[in-house]
């Protein structure tokens, strides 16, 4: 009901001496109906409309007038059929494929590819492109010193991490908790190092433990007892000097033995 209305019917029924009781009883309506009436929170039907107007002495029109705009016809077919077919060419111009070979995003601005082969982006509104891959880096087709940039980083993680942190900021709107992958930076370069210094302790175990404890705490709100992990840091450390000690005494045994060995048969001879 149309507050204008409504307030109308107010009007009406006090110009003519009666009451919310009296209006109903000769509309043969509860009291509670028209008070919804002058409340505007509902609207007679089309039978006690026509009793109103006619009690009152009034057309329909008069009782139902209102100063409210008369709202715009609606576009034609043809020009909503036009939008409806743009907004699907561009839908197909749109899309994100995430698969084993890895995830490829495309829009009307460009495409982004990462995968095993490499990281490619390609941006159509300016015309430049790059390319990571074995052959080397290229950046709008010029290739750039790769065994400077592998040398550094043996192979660009952060790069990585920061292309597939906005993919699922932008599509998935994830940008939290998706900040997390981050944490993966330090975990794989110091796994990388802990490799080929053949030293454990090179390892960012206490990231690691981080990046569980708040994995458990967002995921399954397991903040508790989540925290524990943190207690396995100094185990790990230990756990590494220890087998550190005895792979060296091992490495002192076979030393000694070759030495041995070595003594027997200068003896012999």
């Amino acid at each position: 009901m149309n507050i204008e209305i409504a307030n109308r019917l107010v009007n009406l029924r006090k110009s003519n001496n009666l009451s919310q009781e009296a209006l109903a009883e000769k509309l043969g309506i509860s009291r509670q109906a028209v008070s919804k009436w002058e409340r505007a929170e509902a609207s007679p039907d089309t039978d006690n409309l026509i009793l109103l107007a006619r009690l009152y002495g009034i057309s329909l029109d008069e009782l139902l007038k209102t100063d409210d705009e008369i709202p715009r016809p609606e576009p034609e077919k043809e020009a909503e059929e036009q939008e409806e077919d743009t907004s699907r060419e561009e839908e197909k111009e749109e899309y994100v494929h995430v698969g084993f070979r890895g995830v490829h995003v495309k829009d009307h601005n460009g495409e982004v590819h990462v995968g095993w082969d490499g990281i490619h982006v390609d941006d159509k509104s300016k015309g430049e492109n790059v390319h990571i891959d074995k052959k080397g880096v290229y950046v709008n087709g010029e290739k750039y010193d790769k065994e400077w940039i592998f040398q550094h980083a043996h192979f660009p993680f952060a790069l990585f991490m920061i292309i597939i942190y906005f993919i699922i900021g932008c599509v998935f709107n994830a940008w939290h908790p998706g900040w997390l992958l981050f944490l993966l930076v330090p975990i794989w370069e110091s796994l990388v190092h802990a490799i080929e210094t053949r030293n454990a302790h090179h390892f960012a175990y206490p990231v690691l433990a981080t990046l569980i404890f708040l994995c458990l705490g967002i995921f399954w709100y397991a903040w508790h007892p989540g925290w524990v992990v943190f207690l396995t840091i100094p185990l790990y450390y230990s756990l590494v000097s220890w087998l550190e000690s005895l792979l060296g005494r091992k490495k002192n045994c076979d030393s000694q033995n070759t030495w041995d060995e070595e003594e027997r048969e200068d003896e012999e001879n």
